[in-house]
């Protein structure tokens, strides 16, 4: 089978973290991505699940507190700098 150059655009570190992963696996960038492609076309379908992330209970959580000290700032004390949170902290401990 003839093979033609493909040219894609790829961000340079998942490109590095990509060829390092199949480095492990005695396989370069371009025999990876030819066994997705033939493994998409096998499966007439991408071969994995493609999904949204729920963010978990502590991310809710937390972006709901950031929502409320957005809400009602005269809630919640501001520092100046992270020094100056940092020696209260030390201080309470």
């Amino acid at each position: 089978m003839a093979k033609v150059s493909t040219s894609i655009s790829i961000d340079s570190d998942v490109k590095a973290k990509a060829q390092a992963l199949f480095a492990d696996f005695g396989l370069d960038l371009s025999t990876a991505i030819n066994i997705f492609l033939r493994q998409a076309i096998r499966e007439n379908a991408i071969p994995f699940a493609i999904q949204r992330e729920d963010p978990n209970a502590d991310t809710i959580a937390a972006l709901k507190e950031r929502d409320e000290m957005l809400l009602h700032p005269e809630k919640y004390k501001r520092y100046s700098s992270f020094s100056e949170f940092m020696k209260e902290e030390d201080a309470d401990v």
